[in-house]
């Protein structure tokens, strides 16, 4: 299958696994839309696009240019290698000739939602892709954001028990507790009360055993949240020959310290070009997924009060939740003397990243895919050329349990986008006997040429007459929509078993109101399938390039 990216692009398989896999593009705003198409008006605002091999040949020779042989040793000082695979990758990197595609995500509990392990695997594909177009080794990494502090985002996952009821593991954290980035905030004795509850809500399988041993040695009291979170990553893709960086480690925000100055120092200037970029991407008919702050700079500082942004301050900076000021030159001596407490915003985040590593590409989600339309100008300002993006895949994975529900009231996992009363609704009407359905549109039908030669028969009585026919014309047909919701209403009662399958369908497929993937956890289903059901995902995410000239350099 050729990957288009578009909404109508599909691979479904079962395999050994009795498990169906489901892969399209992902979905998201008109932007996120238009590029996955190819459309010029959105490829504008990026580095290429992200089926042309010619872009990532272009991405790649700007790397060259700046990474020279000491730049590419600091570069591989700063990736973990857990496994021989990967450890041989970054030897490639390390030697001048190995490139590197790069993803991400802020650490969530116990990996949080799937999309997590989903855009790790799309960077293996897209690495292997890569390989063969370029003719050089290409290292996935997984950019573990560990100085993100969005702790409502990061505290909880979800999980669907046997019986198709969602539950909501949460970790509890004091009320008062600072927003410490996730390489900060430590594990407590709660960590174990929230695993329980996770674990007892998973199916007892051949597998469990294994994964839920990884689960406790992984999550324990004392580590941070960020460790927990890398350490179990590291393990459930070591066969993938994945690296690993941690944002927030004391390396590399010293490798970054360097850009960070210069981006408080050019904070006003970028503030403008960023704000300009955002103008003509609303202009050409988008929408900005990253806000204009009058005054905000793209550093964040974190001491024992937390982690905030900092804001220009007259001529000074100044920190807004707190109110703690800097002068300049006293804040870029905080810099030198202490880079662990500087990082990135969500927008300087990719600079630093490619700053730092040989990136050629970026596998994104439709947030990033977004806001990096935002970002070229930033690059520009900071002498590099933005990735490629490659929007990472979409993944649904359906169980025979829920394929049956399908099935028999002949809907898809789309389908459970809408309300599952609406839903209901249609697969009733559906089921109508086909007596009542036609007894309904011939009254219909009859009511509407009724009344249309009634208006024209009276209107040698009196042309007025028209109005108050057609009223009455309009409340027949009102009262006929409430006959037929009547009939549909007692025909769901006669289906409440029926209706029942379809709302524990969307239970696991559209689990909350939203996709599948942005919800559950991967637990849920490797216990059930195993771990190689990874490997199965990752097979089906089939990444071809256009003008696959292999390079011999």
């Amino acid at each position: 299958m050729k990957n288009d990216f578009g909404a109508t692009c599909a691979a479904t398989g079962r395999g050994v696994l009795n498990v169906e896999i489901q892969i399209r593009g992902i979905s998201g705003s008109r932007i996120v839309q238009d590029y996955q198409d190819g459309r010029t008006e959105a490829l504008a605002f990026y580095a290429g696009a992200p089926r042309d091999v010619e872009s990532y040949r272009a991405k790649a020779a700007e790397v060259d240019s700046r990474f020279d042989a000491e730049a590419r040793r600091r570069a591989a000082a700063l990736i973990h290698a857990p496994s021989a695979d990967a450890a041989a990758k970054l030897e490639e990197v390390r030697a001048g000739n190995g490139l590197i595609v790069t993803t991400g995500q802020q650490p969530g509990l116990f990996t949080g939602p799937l999309y997590t392990i989903y855009k790790a695997l799309a960077a293996v594909r897209l690495a292997e892709a890569l390989e063969r177009s370029l003719g050089r080794p290409v290292l996935p990494v997984y950019w573990i954001a560990s100085d993100d502090h969005d702790w409502a985002e990061a505290n909880h996952t979800y999980v669907v028990d046997g019986s198709n009821t969602l539950h909501r593991i949460t970790l509890d954290a004091p009320e008062d507790a600072p927003p410490a980035s996730m390489r900060n905030r430590v594990l407590g004795a709660e960590i174990e009360t929230a695993l329980d509850r996770f674990v007892q809500f998973l199916p007892n399988t051949e597998f469990a055993g294994d994964l839920l041993d990884l689960l406790r040695a992984c999550y324990r009291p004392g580590k941070s949240v960020a460790t927990a979170f890398g350490e179990l990553l590291m393990e459930l893709l070591a066969p993938f020959g994945v690296g690993f960086v941690d944002g927030g480690s004391a390396e590399l925000k010293q490798a970054a310290s360097e850009l960070m100055a210069r981006e408080l120092d050019a904070a006003a200037h970028h503030e403008e070009i960023f704000a300009r970029r955002t103008r003509e991407l609303e202009a050409a008919g988008y929408r900005a997924q990253v806000p204009v702050l009058e005054g905000a700079t793209n550093v964040c500082y974190e001491d024992e009060a937390g982690r905030e942004r900092l804001f220009r301050d007259d001529g000074g900076f100044i920190l807004r939740g707190t109110g703690r000021r800097f002068g300049r030159d006293e804040l870029l001596a905080e810099l030198a003397a202490r880079p662990d407490r500087f990082s990135g915003n969500v927008v300087l985040r990719p600079v630093i990243e490619s700053a730092v590593l040989p990136t050629v590409a970026y596998v994104a989600g439709p947030g990033e895919l977004s806001y990096f339309a935002q970002l070229g100008p930033l690059f520009d300002a900071h002498g590099i050329r933005m990735p490629v993006v490659f929007p990472r895949f979409s993944v649904t994975l359906i169980e025979p349990k829920v394929r049956k529900v399908l099935d028999k009231f002949g809907v898809e996992v789309e389908d459970f986008r809408q309300p599952v009363h609406e839903l209901a609704g249609r697969v009733v009407r559906s089921e109508l006997p086909a007596e009542v359905t036609e007894a309904i549109g011939t009254l219909r039908r009859h009511l509407t040429e009724g009344y249309a030669r009634l208006i024209e028969a009276t209107k040698a009585i009196d042309p007025t007459l028209k109005g108050p026919l057609e009223k009455a014309r309009n409340a027949g047909h009102v009262q006929l929509a409430e006959v037929e919701k009547k009939i549909v209403h007692h025909l769901k009662q006669q289906n409440t078993l029926g209706l029942e399958q379809l709302e524990k369908a969307r239970t696991n497929l559209y689990p909350d109101g939203a996709p599948q993937e942005r919800v559950l956890n991967v637990f849920q289903f490797l216990v059930r399938y195993g771990r190689d059901l990874l490997a199965a995902v990752a097979e089906r995410m089939e990444v071809e390039l256009d003008a696959a000239a292999v390079s011999t350099r």
